[in-house]
């Protein structure tokens, strides 16, 4: 069995690492606070120069996911990176890629906002994300790591949903995990697909005459109304599929617990110092943290809900996950919200003030 490979780093740094080993083509990216060091890293790596991934910094971030969007229609693994700003730039040409059916990864290291905002951490992009950002009837799916480890999983886990579902998946990190420093295991290493690997797996890739083969059109246009009314049904048939089949979700100390936060990224970390804080003092709190945000485990919350007297849903954002949350319990237990906005990161100690002052 070989070795794994440790390594002290960054977050962004291990998602870079990350993408050059499990076979990218391609990333096409901007620089801004606080993802800047994917683009560093990749450029102080020159995969160009090892496994003939292309690597460049394009003129802003409308033009970063045009290039993924091309190079996805060609069936190829590309990926962007950026920060809650530049990712509302990119709105379009995801709406486009969503309609179209092209695979792609987009990488969000969410800072405060709205508009320019700050440099700090946030997480107040989760509408963006989960509602779809863009124009019109759609979803992606959309991953949310709160470790380092976990930034550097989830590149090959993004591109393989990505590529199952011909659908963008999105990393939905934040500045502290993107800047934080852990021990990571990095992945195994994959080459590149071949050439004749990407016909065999996407026939549906745009890829030339090459061969006598006919080109496919990939386009998210269609000027009848009836038969977009189909593409949009079709659409809506493969999110039904993914909500059944890729919702994702961990959960701490729950088997005893009567109360319940639910918390994703960086404040599931904190949450879970709060938990221990708050046992200490004889509270009996369990942790549940949605991975996938989109698809979001809806079934899931409601089944642990039934268990506990009430919910704290805590967040770096005035309030946009605690909206799913109570859906999904629809009444049945009281559920409150805890959040700091502006970039301020909230500590443990007002975790456990606000659940015992709204809850317990």
């Amino acid at each position: 069995m070989a070795e794994q490979e440790v390594k002290l780093m960054k977050g962004n740094e291990a998602l870079a690492h990350a993408a050059i080993r499990c076979g990218a083509d391609g990333y096409f990216g901007y620089p801004i606070t606080p993802q800047t060091e994917v683009i560093e890293t990749l450029a102080e790596l020159k995969p160009w120069e090892t496994t003939g991934m292309v690597v460049v910094q394009a003129e802003s971030e409308v033009a970063s996911i045009n290039m993924v969007y091309g190079g996805g229609g060609a069936g190829k693994k590309v990926m962007t990176s950026s920060s809650s700003p530049g990712v509302s730039l990119m709105q379009e040409g995801i709406s486009y890629m969503a309609g179209a059916e092209v695979p792609g990864l987009i990488v969000n290291v969410q800072r405060g906002g709205p508009g320019l905002g700050t440099i700090q951490p946030s997480q107040s992009d989760y509408f963006q994300a989960t509602r779809g950002g863009g124009n019109g009837d759609y979803y992606i799916i959309v991953l949310a790591p709160n470790s380092v480890q976990e930034m550097a999983d989830f590149v090959d886990l993004g591109f393989t949903l990505a590529f199952k579902y011909r659908i963008p998946a999105m990393i939905l990190s934040d500045g502290v995990i993107g800047q934080m420093m852990e021990k990571v295991v990095l992945p195994p290493i994959k080459p590149r697909r071949t050439e004749e690997e990407i016909l065999r797996e996407c026939p549906w890739a745009t890829t030339g005459r090459s061969k006598g083969r006919k080109p496919n059109v990939i386009t998210s246009l269609e000027l009848k109304s009836e038969v977009m009314e189909l593409r949009n049904l079709h659409l809506q048939e493969k999110y039904r599929k993914i909500r059944e089949n890729e919702v994702r979700y961990e959960t701490k100390f729950m088997d005893d617990a009567e109360y319940m936060i639910v918390a994703f990224g960086s404040a599931a970390r904190i949450a879970e110092k709060a938990i221990e804080m708050a046992r200490a003092e004889g509270i009996k709190v369990g942790l549940f943290r949605p991975i996938t945000l989109w698809p979001f485990p809806t079934n899931e919350i409601a089944a642990a809900a039934a268990k506990v007297k009430g919910i704290l849903v805590a967040e770096i954002n005035a309030g946009q996950m605690v909206d799913d949350v109570r859906l999904a319990v629809n009444g049945a237990v009281p559920v409150e919200h805890y959040g700091r906005l502006g970039g301020i990161v909230p500590e443990p100690e007002e975790m456990v003030k606000v659940l015992k002052e709204k809850l317990v």
